[in-house]
């Protein structure tokens, strides 16, 4: 077994703090003991393959079907990838990895452009279609249930625009799929359209959850397009697995370690969990967790308020509120082993700018001991912290650190009691929408 690329450090969330503001170290241990149960669970549903996330991984037969579409999608001009929430987020925070919406360096990328139309607004929807070059263009939409009703929508836009251009023919040549195989006598809107068309729609993953997709087709397929290697993201995604398949001591595993930590800062009194991940490619990784988090658990007057932040820039917008202002927050800084890494300083120009000390270092260098000192300016300032430190941030540790926050989240859901796998208050929401879009009261 190869070493974790990641490490995690929960120790300053657990000190005892005369003030009384740190989470009290009592809580966590207890419901570490708790998750025994779930951790046998786990390991028997892998065993018995009732839990298809467990064995996802080690899956390889899936790829072929990826990659002829990718092929279909590589000459494009414009690849359109449409959906919403967890149809939507793990691909984004997979390729960001190559670049992807990274500030200044996402618009330098070499073709095809890459668009992800997950928030559905119609003056952008407008804009973006009258814009973009159909003949040279490719849509995927991608719907679990093939019933979402802002991926229906723009997959409507999207062919109507194809109508008016005069290309109704070029359609089935133009738009793809995923999307759950239709059920006898079942309704999947999404495929109905494809359908009509002569549109390849592959098979979404029937047996995993839309929050826990990003490493399925759906969130694989931006990734082989964008030139990355989708194996060792299953590959890292399997390091985490292994860990908690083979390790014995919950404190040992990662995942667990942290579900009993961010549960025992609930009952703590803190009902927010903040997330500072350190670089341009964390950004959308935070977002992800954030629906991960917030959906999956935010039940029955449970769970706690995820919310992201990117660092250094949210330092200058958000630090004095975290440290100054209410104790009600569980901190997780994640941060790469970057120092030694980007443009190098000329020791005359960090003198003529005032900062003698900043000649001959990196910008990495910089930036690193700006994650070093926001997490000690944290835990001095009696701030429940854990730190996650990753070796490189490249394929095989986002899978393993997305693989991380999957069983972690799995696990809170056992200790809080709820189901992570439904999300009833947004079904509640989606149905009620569709009643008002088709004049009901």
């Amino acid at each position: 077994m190869s070493a974790s690329p990641y490490s995690q450090d929960i120790a300053r969330a657990l000190l005892p703090d005369p003030g009384g503001r740190r989470m009290p170290a009592g809580l966590y241990a207890p419901l570490l003991a708790k998750l025994a149960p779930a951790l046998t669970e786990l390991r028997a549903a892998y065993e018995n393959r009732r839990l298809d996330l467990l064995h996802l991984p080690e899956r390889t037969e899936d790829f072929p079907a990826m990659e002829a579409l990718v092929a279909k999608l590589r000459d494009a001009s414009d690849v359109v990838f449409l959906g919403t929430g967890g149809s939507s987020l793990g691909g984004q925070t997979i390729a960001q990895l190559a670049g992807w919406n990274v500030p200044g360096v996402g618009t330098l990328r070499a073709g095809p452009r890459v668009h992800f139309l997950d928030n559905l607004d119609p003056h952008s929807l407008d804009e973006f279609l009258a814009a973009v070059p159909l003949r040279t263009a490719r849509f995927v939409a991608t719907s679990k249930s093939g019933g979402t009703g802002e991926t229906l929508l723009q997959v409507m836009a999207v062919i109507a625009a194809y109508k008016r251009a005069g290309l109704e023919q070029e359609i089935g040549k133009r738009l793809f799929g995923i999307s759950e195989p239709r059920k006898t006598g079942g309704k999947n809107g999404l495929r109905a359209l494809f359908e009509n068309f002569g549109c390849e729609v592959l098979d979404h993953d029937t047996g995993i959850g839309g929050r826990f997709i990003a490493l399925t087709n759906v969130g694989l397929v931006p990734a082989l397009l964008l030139g990355l290697d989708a194996k060792a993201l299953r590959a890292g995604a399997g390091e985490t697995v292994r860990t908690l398949l083979t390790e014995k001591d919950a404190a040992a595993i990662p995942p667990a370690a942290g579900a009993a930590l961010s549960v025992a800062a609930g009952e703590a009194g803190l009902p927010i969990s903040v997330m500072l991940a350190y670089g341009d490619r964390f950004e959308r990784f935070s977002r992800w967790w954030m629906q991960l988090w917030g959906e999956s658990l935010g039940k029955k007057g449970k769970g706690t308020t995820p919310l992201a932040s990117i660092g250094p820039v949210d330092q200058h917008s958000q630090l004095q509120l975290w440290l100054d202002g209410p104790r009600d927050k569980l901190f997780t800084v994640i941060s790469e082993d970057i120092a030694g890494t980007g443009p190098q300083l000329e020791a005359t120009l960090a003198s003529l700018a005032g900062e003698s000390g900043f000649g001959g270092k990196t910008v990495g260098d910089f930036v690193s001991s700006q994650a070093r000192a926001t997490a000690d300016t944290l835990a001095k300032n009696q701030c429940p912290l854990r730190t996650i430190r990753v070796k490189k941030l490249d394929e095989h540790a986002l899978g393993a650190l997305m693989m991380h926050f999957m069983l972690e989240t799995i696990l809170a859901a056992h200790l809080l009691g709820v189901n992570p796998l439904d999300q009833p208050a947004v079904e509640e929401g989606k149905v009620l929408a569709k009643r008002y879009l088709a004049g009901e009261s």
